[in-house]
């Protein structure tokens, strides 16, 4: 079943301006965010414009609220998650397991975060996201700066394999957005394994 960080934060009980984010997320999550017009979002949330305006002041105010309520959660995940105390294939494990549950839990979210992948450069969706993908990167690879200190073979590879190791979760949580693959316990060894397979040899 899916919940939102909505229900997860504040309970069964949504208000109006929660309400709003929620349809609006999944508006932009299925049809993109340049393809959803306020008009529309208003009509899901059973509002007008002025009350959309009040709460959020325009669409970008709306995307940007959405991409730092629910980014804030996901960054608190993955840096405890992510916290290297000596043992890389552990911290991997609780690394991949933390983006798989988010993913899970959020999936609309989620679906929306990868769009940015492909969003053209100038485009506001990307201007507005790119600050939260960037700490992500930030956050994994001072993971790996730490664990190049035990693994002197990773030293200058940080970035790399920050950027492998997201592409990888990535992979793996989109294949399971198209039905192709469980986010479960065995598919995080799995995939861990995998990824650390690839950096040790």
């Amino acid at each position: 079943m899916h919940y939102t960080v909505w229900y997860t934060l504040y309970g069964d009980e949504m208000s109006t301006d929660e309400k709003i984010m929620e349809k609006a997320l999944e508006a932009f999550a299925l049809n993109g965010y340049e393809n959803i017009g306020v008009q529309e979002i208003c009509d899901a949330s059973g509002i007008t414009k002025p009350t959309l305006y009040h709460y959020y002041g325009s669409k970008t105010g709306l995307l940007t609220q959405i991409m730092t309520e629910y980014s804030k959660r996901l960054i608190k995940d993955i840096t405890e998650a992510s916290a290297y105390k000596g043992d890389l294939p552990l911290t991997i494990n609780k690394t991949v397991k933390a983006y798989f549950t988010f993913a899970r839990n959020n999936k609309s979210f989620y679906r929306l975060l990868l769009n940015l992948f492909f969003a053209p450069p100038q485009s506001q969706f990307s201007k507005i996201s790119q600050q939260y993908m960037k700490r992500q990167y930030l956050i994994l690879e001072t993971l790996f700066k730490l664990a190049s200190e035990d693994h002197g073979n990773m030293k200058h590879k940080e970035k790399r394999n920050a950027i492998t190791l997201l592409g990888f979760i990535n992979s793996y949580i989109g294949m399971w957005m198209n039905g192709e693959a469980e986010l479960n316990d065995d598919q995080v060894f799995s995939a861990s394994h995998q990824f650390m397979h690839g950096i040790y040899s």
